[in-house]
């Protein structure tokens, strides 16, 4: 399967293709950035598809993130996916954000519990888990730093994204052992394995927000209507 990946959920534009035969990606480019999603992702979906044979025809199924993410950068990158696969007439799968931090530290789990959380602003994250003794889950959730730190059971705690520091000091004022693996954004490539494995009936391309959005309507500053 030859899988083109698209992610814009953060303060990233990425986008890579990637087989199941190969352990790295074809071709993969990936630009730091907070703004710009719109302007910057289809000239670099259009360099990275350049150095694949076959080119858009080729691919069997388009991945993308779902979020959570900026409202923005999600609309983004799902619209970008959303027309390709309308174009070559290809599946497209929606990948939450969250799992696709989690996807490498489940290459080697180790003991205790592995969370994603991202720096949701104003005190909280959003995070995922998983407690690799027992199963146990908590599923993509918006909650407050102190909260979600209380939902992490009694350690030890490897954390990524960059929400990690946050929960991590949460942690260790609870007495409960924690260390960040990373703060930075999804790998691109993770986005396309978990893209290749994704139903299609059930993955759907639509966004995960988790919460509504900072900018609310003022209401006494409308003008009734006549």
């Amino acid at each position: 399967m030859r899988v083109l990946a698209i992610d814009t959920a953060l303060d990233v534009c990425a986008a890579c293709v990637m087989t199941g035969s190969e352990p790295e990606p074809l071709a993969s480019e990936s630009l730091p950035m907070a703004r710009g999603h719109a302007e910057a992702l289809l000239p670099l979906i259009e360099r990275v598809m350049a150095r694949i044979d076959g080119g858009f025809e080729s691919l069997d199924r388009i991945a993308v993130t779902v979020g959570p993410g900026s409202y923005t950068g999600l609309r983004v990158g799902l619209s970008a996916a959303r027309a390709i696969g309308l174009a070559v007439d290809r599946p497209v799968v929606g990948v939450g954000t969250l799992s696709a931090l989690l996807a490498p530290l489940l290459a080697d789990p180790g003991e205790g519990t592995l969370v994603a959380a991202i720096d949701a602003r104003h005190g909280a994250v959003y995070v995922q888990a998983l407690t690799t003794a027992s199963g146990e889950t908590l599923a993509p959730v918006y909650l407050p730093v102190e909260e979600a730190a209380a939902r992490l059971g009694t350690g030890p705690v490897i954390l990524t994204g960059s929400g990690a520091p946050l929960v991590a000091q949460a942690l260790s004022a609870r007495g409960i052992a924690a260390s960040i693996a990373g703060t930075g954004v999804a790998d691109i490539a993770a986005v396309a394995q978990l893209g290749m494995v994704a139903d299609p009936a059930h993955a759907l391309p639509r966004p995960l927000y988790l919460r509504g959005p900072d900018a609310r309507p003022q209401d006494h500053a409308r003008v009734a209507r006549q």
